[in-house]
């Protein structure tokens, strides 16, 4: 009796120490590094529209899907379906379940094979954690890591690292990217049978995968529910409806021109965020992204293969919509490519900028006069002689018709008047930094697109004729969130005065006028929309590049269409290839938008003017037209260009009152360089000579006149430039040599007389024989 109370004691205490030994093991055994407080878990990177849609997860290095969802987030009977699925004694056991590993033992004895696991969730877990080999060894490390679990972190934070490490197929990591992948919804929304589903999935992801064994999947989905049932998880009504639902699969969408977007993003970003706001707008987004691809297809017959589409919000700079190709993975196509950040030729598109460098500093006005004649121009190359797309001149055109029917010589000619180095500074004002060679390597050819430039530049620059002139950066991004739960955010970009309002207003009516469109593109064409839209197209040389831009009050949309190997298109232009699909871009993105907002709110001054000369009419001005100007650009002068003059009827030679054969016709009196076109264009020009049958007639003298600055006019200096940067062009009209010029009481040299815009007031005085003339104006 005394030896067997000794061996119970001996056991007893041999008990107590092993159990004393195996806890000790157990408190010594280190928790795994991926739980520490401050290690943060592998996730993607979550990607949200505006409206917080998801759009994309981006993966892990390796190609895994991967996401975090916390337990509070899941619903009751999503956990209860993991619970039956895998662990339902969970919130009993101590990491170990007792029952569940004598009776796999005993079914390997009896069976003299693996019938049932005996594992726990937190054992599952601490094999994910660390993965061991299948020996007696391995499952005794396993067990004293799951019961270190135990003591260490509570059940939910057990359960809430279960469900986000497991695997639900290859490549897919937890719960929340395996909603995302098989039902394209948040594990927060999963319906009950779905969770039954993706629970029974964790047993064999690839044996239960329901997108490859379809019948195996629902059979599993449906014993998970049996189980639930039985242990009470879930009402008897609710799996009876889980029972009786299809197992359905949401098509996983088709990777979309969005990967540029957040290809790009990505990188901008730190490596630790989880969760980002962008500006897009998903549903504009994948609209855009199927329009774009119609678009492709319907020109294959002009070997059109690409085209890129950007859409931003006006007022914030956001970025809306982002296709960087038609189809990314097309290798054929080379869809990798993205056309938004690519360098292409502009072509006309630039054309406004030019323009406003006139308007701006050289004073011109949407009613100024420009040569549409044969242009020479020396440059390093030899003689350049632009020519307009019609191969046609038309002689002296306004500026608003010049822009808006896109000429390509009076823009040259322009260009040329305000000098490169003028032009390419506007340029960069308004956001082309990649135009980044000296202005004499682009001469006067930038009018025509003549250097590269980024989709996103123009955008950018039209959007700022939208805003007063204002340029913002973009914004593609409006919050992220850390992965240990740190946010920040990101406001609008402050907007930058790169154009002075009126310049802006000015070039975004122009470019809004359908009228002054018609003569080249006629009326109904696909820039014609129910609200106004300030819109270019552009072409680059050899037809490598389509491209159109515009803008409405609220949205810019620019389009290319080409091909990313730089071949040339076959008989399209800016208007019949980027044209089309700059259209549908349009009416998307402003649909739900008030198309009533003014694009601008500076006043404009609308006036009569003679439609030749673009002056106050004179009493022989056959068309009168009317024209926009800032109020500082008025009072005009009075048109000289129709005069009424007594005519030989037989020579057509200037005759006088009185003489044989006079009569009295209205003639153009044109300047010396427009007559060669004139004489071709068959325009009733002035007699430039005395008929002999009228001896007494005089040809009449030409009064010299200022034509620019206007007397009272205000100028306001671009504060980036130094004083001496920033000069006024004097414009004379008349007999030339017959005045002399002074500024503020000092004289003015001939040639090309300009003077600083410094600020004040100032005087300029013409004098010459018979009669003097003063303009005043100021400089602010």
């Amino acid at each position: 009796m005394t030896s067997f109370r000794r061996l119970r004691s001996s056991a007893l205490v041999g008990c107590l120490l092993v159990l004393a030994l195996g806890s000790l093991a157990v408190l010594l055994t280190p928790l795994p590094a991926e739980l520490r407080p401050e290690e943060q878990p592998a996730v993607g990177t979550r990607f949200l529209d505006r409206h917080g849609r998801l759009i994309r997860t981006a993966r892990l290095e390796g190609g895994a899907r991967a996401e975090w969802v916390r337990v509070d987030e899941l619903s009751p009977t999503t956990i209860a379906a993991v619970l039956a699925a895998e662990d339902k004694r969970f919130f009993q056991h101590p990491g170990i379940d007792p029952i569940a590993t004598v009776r796999a033992l005993g079914q390997l004895v009896w069976h003299r094979r693996t019938v049932s696991g005996g594992s726990t969730l937190t054992q599952q877990l601490a094999r994910t954690l660390q993965p061991r080999p299948r020996t007696l060894g391995g499952k005794l490390r396993e067990a004293r890591l799951a019961l270190r679990l135990e003591l260490s972190l509570g059940k939910r934070q057990i359960l809430e690292q279960y469900v986000n490490r497991v695997d639900f197929g290859p490549n897919v990591r937890g719960i929340a990217a395996a909603s995302r992948f098989y039902f394209d919804k948040p594990a927060s929304a999963l319906s009950l049978a779905e969770a039954a589903t993706l629970a029974g999935m964790i047993r064999g992801p690839t044996l239960y995968d329901p997108s490859r064994r379809h019948e195996l999947a629902l059979r599993r989905r449906d014993r998970v529910l049996g189980r639930l049932a039985d242990a009470h998880g879930a009402a008897s009504d609710a799996i009876s409806a889980a029972l009786a639902t299809p197992l359905v699969l949401q098509p996983r969408p088709v990777e979309s021109g969005a990967h540029h977007f957040l290809v790009q993003l990505a990188r901008e970003l730190p490596g630790d965020v989880d969760e980002v706001t962008t500006t897009l707008d998903l549903g504009l987004q994948r609209e855009v992204e199927r329009l774009t691809r119609d678009a492709v297809d319907g020109l294959t017959d002009h070997d059109v293969t690409a085209a890129s589409v950007l859409v931003l919000d006006n007022a914030s700079g956001d970025v809306l919509a982002y296709v960087g190709s038609p189809r990314t993975f097309d290798d054929e196509a080379l869809g990798h490519n993205d056309g938004v950040n690519a360098l292409r030729q502009p072509g006309s598109a630039l054309k406004p900028f030019v323009y406003a460098a006139a308007i701006e500093e050289l004073g011109f006005t949407a009613a100024s006069v420009l040569p549409d004649i044969e242009l020479h121009l020396a440059t390093a190359q030899g003689d350049y002689t632009p020519r307009n797309y019609d191969r046609r001149f038309h002689g002296p055109v306004r500026l608003r018709e010049a822009l808006s029917a896109s000429l390509n010589v009076p823009a040259v000619a322009v260009a040329a008047k305000a000098g490169p180095p003028r032009v390419l500074r506007t340029l960069h004002r308004v956001g082309f930094q990649s135009l980044d060679r000296d202005a004499n390597y682009y001469g006067a050819a930038i009018a025509l697109g003549d250097g590269e430039v980024r989709l996103h530049e123009l955008a950018r620059a039209y959007s700022a004729l939208a805003q007063r002139g204002r340029l913002r950066p973009l914004r593609q991004w409006s919050r992220f969130r850390h992965a240990l739960g740190d946010e920040e955010a990101r406001a609008p970009g402050a907007a930058e005065q790169v154009l002075r309002p009126e310049t802006a207003a000015l070039l975004f009516d122009m470019l809004s006028d359908p009228v002054a469109r018609a003569s080249a593109f006629g009326r109904g064409n696909v820039l014609e929309f129910p609200f106004p839209v300030a819109a270019k197209t552009g072409t680059s040389k050899g037809h490598r590049d389509n491209l159109t831009v515009g803008s409405s009050g609220a949205v810019t949309v620019a389009v290319w269409v080409g091909n990313f190997d730089g071949r040339p298109m076959l008989h399209t232009s800016g208007i019949t290839g980027a044209g089309p699909l700059f259209r549908e871009v349009m009416l998307a993105a402003m649909r739900g938008r008030d198309p009533s907002v003014e694009s601008t709110s500076v006043p404009l001054v609308a006036v009569d003017v003679c439609e030749q000369s673009g002056l106050v009419p004179g009493p022989h001005c056959p068309h009168v037209v009317r024209e926009k100007f800032a109020k500082a650009q008025l009072p005009l002068a009075r048109c000289d260009l129709h005069q009424e003059v007594w005519v030989d009827e037989r020579d057509g030679l200037l005759s006088a009152a009185g003489c044989p054969g006079a009569e009295r016709r209205v003639v153009e009196a044109h300047a010396a360089r427009y007559r060669a076109w004139a004489l071709r264009a068959g325009r009733p020009l002035a007699p430039s000579a005395v008929s002999p049958r009228c001896p007494q007639a005089r040809l009449p003298e030409v009064r010299a006149r200022i034509t620019f600055p206007f007397d009272g006019a205000r100028f306001v200096r671009d504060p980036s430039l130094a004083v001496g940067q920033q000069r006024l062009f004097v414009r004379v009209s008349g007999n030339e040599g017959t005045y002399r010029l002074f500024f503020d009481g000092r004289p003015l040299g001939r040639g090309e007389p300009n003077v600083p815009l410094t600020p004040g007031a100032h005087r300029l005085l013409l004098s010459a024989a018979g009669h003097q003339e003063t303009v005043t104006f100021d400089v602010e």
